[in-house]
């Protein structure tokens, strides 16, 4: 079983993740966790805080000579930025002790959390809640990433819409809109959409504001048959899905289609089935069901979106309710993004990455790689002779 823990506060020491079930003979260095800790950090529109902190892993456990274990993987990231909160957030007894954040910002967890956990200093809340953890979960996703190389399987993302811009990919194949996209500042595959994109950033800023927008996650190379139909836990749909929405800000995921499904007929819908005794054996000439049927990956690409709402920290705060007083007040402030959409694509590559890595181990169970490739190869000779 694949699992994983993340802890840590936005101002905190840094941020800690430990990976349980990656089977031992897996290749892994600091680089491969480096670079996409890196990609987190890009983005037009991001703010301050990308300037301060320079995002490095350090192993300290589950990895040695340059390969795993099979033990647990433990994944520390420091904060550069501690240096300047340790009185405030400091673990003694009677130190740390500031003026309390009272002024709960709409569309945040402060004032949830705040009554849920009986918390008058909404610091408290905001520390955890905040997106600072996802490095941590994009750390965990590159060791996923790995595995899944291992099995030919690719994750990209792209941004397909930022405010009221949207992009059109056209007929790219993955690997150009992951090329065309690694070029963009806003990480979209669409050259005039980027420009766009990034007047209407621009233009959230001069307002005091902040954007959204739509990104898309592509897997490429499945084996048909992750997942299942037979139980709701294990259908592989509802687990990315699940996945998608834990991340900070994100309220909506398609798969495929998604709700433009609903206003077609079935016929319009549907991915007819061919066969090939030449080549390509069972195949579809389209992928409207974004790769997934019944619960399962039905060997096409894997294609979701994820919604992402506007940042609630804002230049020009919201109405609040002040939680000590009770008295209309302006929204906190805290140091925010513009627009952090195109980094949300990255984090959301890396949850992807943990669930078809689970639902790979779960499939081809073994505690070696070398054990899960001999499963998986008998799998795919199965499969082809069916």
């Amino acid at each position: 079983m694949l699992r994983y823990l993340t802890a840590g506060e936005s101002h905190g020491p840094g941020l800690t993740a430990i990976l349980e079930g990656i089977p031992a003979g897996l290749p892994l260095t600091q680089d491969h966790i480096d670079l996409e800790l890196a990609r987190r950090q890009l983005g037009y529109g991001r703010g301050g805080r990308m300037k301060i902190e320079q995002d490095r892993a350090e192993i300290t456990s589950g990895v040695r000579a340059g390969y795993t274990l099979g033990s647990p993987i433990t994944l520390n990231i420091a904060n550069k930025d501690w240096k300047n909160w340790q009185q405030i957030m400091a673990i003694e007894a009677g130190a740390g002790i500031t003026e309390a954040i009272t002024q709960p910002r709409p569309g945040h967890a402060d004032l949830a959390g705040g009554l849920k956990y009986a918390q008058r200093d909404l610091r408290n809340i905001l520390e955890r809640s905040s997106a600072r953890e996802t490095a941590a979960r994009v750390a965990v996703g590159a060791v996923c990433k790995q595995l899944l190389h291992c099995f030919y399987i690719t994750i990209i993302s792209h941004v397909v819409e930022i405010g009221n811009v949207g992009a059109d990919s056209g007929v790219l194949t993955p690997l150009q809109i992951m090329e065309a996209a690694e070029k963009s500042s806003v990480r979209c595959a669409d050259q005039k959409a980027t420009g766009q994109m990034m007047k209407a950033i621009d233009q959230a800023k001069a307002d005091g504001d902040s954007v959204g927008g739509i990104f898309e996650v592509i897997a490429t190379n499945l084996p048909v048959g992750l997942g299942s139909h037979v139980h709701w836990e294990r259908k592989l749909d509802a687990r990315l899905a699940g996945a998608l929405m834990s991340i900070q800000a994100i309220n909506g995921v398609e798969v495929g289609l998604g709700f433009e499904a609903s206003r077609r007929f079935g016929s319009q819908v549907h991915d007819e089935l061919f066969y090939d005794t030449n080549q390509h054996g069972f195949y579809r000439k389209t992928n409207t069901a974004g790769g997934i049927e019944g619960g399962m990956s039905n060997g096409e690409n894997i294609v979701m979106r994820a919604a992402m709402k506007p940042i609630p920290t804002l230049r020009k705060p919201l109405s609040s309710v002040d939680i000590i007083t009770k008295k209309p007040f302006p929204a906190a402030r805290e140091r925010a993004d513009i627009c952090a959409v195109p980094a949300a694509g990255v984090i959301g590559e890396a949850v992807v990455a943990f669930e078809l890595a689970q639902a790979v181990c779960e499939k081809f169970g073994g505690d070696s790689l070398a054990e899960i490739k001999r499963n998986y190869m008998g799998y795919m000779e199965q499969v082809e002779k069916f």
